[in-house]
């Protein structure tokens, strides 16, 4: 459960996402759903999600802020490049996390405490 969410694994995620609604995964409607889940079970500690939502967070914030590695305006294309593979990141990343994070929760439900079982 300690996976670091990689660039790769988060380009991944977002194909694998786009293609399981077709097939039967969770829509995305469940996983953004999950989202404010997701955040008070790593507030309470109960998740282990809470580098992967700061990250999350930042690249948040460095898309909609006004300051930009990249500028657009001397850039052009070139400035634009860097927000869209940030938010494809970010994409990627909050489907794979919501996935991890509803995987859990289903496994978290079946278990009972008290009980060891083989």
């Amino acid at each position: 459960m300690g996976k670091t969410l990689k660039r790769s694994a988060a380009f991944a995620a977002l194909a694998r996402a786009l293609a399981a609604g077709a097939r039967g995964g969770p829509s995305l409607g469940v996983r953004l759903a999950a989202l404010p889940r997701m955040i008070r079970a790593t507030g309470r500690g109960e998740y282990d999600g809470g580098l992967r939502l700061a990250l999350m967070a930042g690249a948040a914030a460095y898309v909609v802020s006004p300051i930009d590695l990249l500028p657009e305006i001397p850039l052009a294309i070139f400035g634009l490049a860097d927000d869209a593979v940030m938010v494809t990141w970010l994409a990627g990343s909050v489907l794979a996390e919501t996935e991890r994070f509803l995987e859990w929760e289903a496994r978290r439900s079946s278990v009972i405490p008290g009980h060891v079982t083989p």
